[in-house]
């Protein structure tokens, strides 16, 4: 009855009230997540218990229109992650508004093409490999306009492509920053193989910004979010290549081979803080599984490597004891479905500095997730 209920506030106050049937969607996850990380040669680790909520609706209004809505818990200065570290003397979580659009799809080309204005996940967004570039956790904010891209933001067989103009910060300056992406991509399958192909272009304009909470003299402002970063004199024009191979095992273990390329066409010449042998970066993983169906199991292996001035601080936010760039190492992952809708998982992380400390970051991270 309580669920009854607050559909028909929504949809209320989203202005659902006329005569036609609204095709509710809604779904949602929760994450539990024990995490120990520890920097070689400390004296201890960094014991963290940690949860994730998300909970969204996505009405379907009629054939060519949809919205969505989703809630999770999270640190709102943080755009790459919506983990809730338990503590705080038992005091409340923060519960945010993490994705908010609406999606156009017009008939009179066939439901091909998606327009969507707002806030929304970035791999319902952009085609995303993996987390070289974008954090899983990242929700862009504008507009885009996607062809190959079904509905849910799920890539389709055959050309894809995505063209998007995203808002950085709004502060009254003259020159807000601000982000443009294109991207084409391919998905299909031969002699039973799978694959996928693409290349992205990422242009952030006038992201010359300085976000050290301390502050630097020079900085033209202070976006207030973390993580920090002073990005004064450099800029990123990051081209990307991605893809992915894969087959079948047996009958019910796949296998999947994947990667990622990123280069930052921005040089030292126009940059001075930019340094033109730290711009690349490189992900290549191996899956083999699927943890679907209970009693399912799936494993990867990773290798990244990340330098200085390859990629900005949206990238994933687990590496390296957070650091984002200048990082090397390996992660390892594994999920088991116990029962339906609910899966185990664990994950390692072995990284340390491309320049500077000679430290091992390890991180462990154990997780239980329900889907609902």
């Amino acid at each position: 009855m309580k669920k009854t209920l607050f559909f028909v506030a929504l949809a209320t106050a989203m202005g659902f009230n006329n005569a036609e049937a609204v095709d509710w969607n809604w779904k949602g996850d929760f994450r539990y997540r024990y995490e120990s990380s520890i920097t070689e040669n400390a004296e201890h680790s960094r014991d963290r218990h940690r949860i994730r909520l998300r909970f969204g609706v996505n009405p379907w209004i009629n054939e060519e229109l949809s919205v969505g809505l989703r809630l999770a818990t999270g640190d709102p200065n943080d755009p790459t992650s919506r983990n809730q570290t338990l503590g705080d003397g038992f005091t409340a979580k923060d519960i945010l508004l993490d994705e908010a659009y609406i999606n156009y799809h017009p008939m009179f080309l066939d439901g091909n093409v998606n327009a969507v204005l707002g806030k929304r996940d970035v791999a319902k967004t952009l085609f995303v490999e993996k987390d070289l570039v974008w954090d899983s956790d990242v929700t862009l904010e504008g507009a885009t306009v996607q062809y190959g891209k079904d509905i849910d933001g799920k890539q389709k067989s055959g050309f894809g492509a995505v063209v998007g103009w995203y808002a950085i910060d709004e502060n009254g300056a003259e020159q807000d920053p601000y982000l443009l992406a294109f991207q084409g991509a391919y998905k299909g399958e031969a002699s039973n193989l799978k694959y996928d192909i693409g290349v992205g272009y990422y242009d952030f304009v006038h992201f010359d910004l300085n976000n050290l909470q301390t502050g630097v003299a020079g900085a033209n402002d202070d976006l207030g979010f973390s993580p920090e970063f002073n990005y004064i004199g450099k800029d990123f024009n990051i081209v990307e290549f991605f893809g992915s191979l894969g087959g079948d095992i047996t009958e019910t273990v796949p296998w999947k081979l994947y990667g990622q390329y990123a280069f930052n066409t921005a040089s030292h010449d126009n940059n001075v803080n930019i340094t033109d042998s730290e711009r690349d970066a490189y992900l290549i993983g191996l899956k083999i599984g699927k943890a679907k169906n209970p009693g399912q199991l799936e494993g990867s292996a990773e290798y990244v490597r990340i330098e200085q001035d390859a990629v900005s601080k949206f990238s994933d936010a687990d590496r390296n004891d957070g650091s984002r760039t200048n990082l090397k190492g390996v992660k390892l992952s594994a999920t088991y479905q116990l029962i339906q809708n609910m899966a185990l998982g664990v994950n390692y992380f072995n990284f340390k500095d491309i320049i500077g400390s000679d430290d091992t970051h390890h991180r462990v991270q154990a997780d239980v997730v329900v889907k609902f």
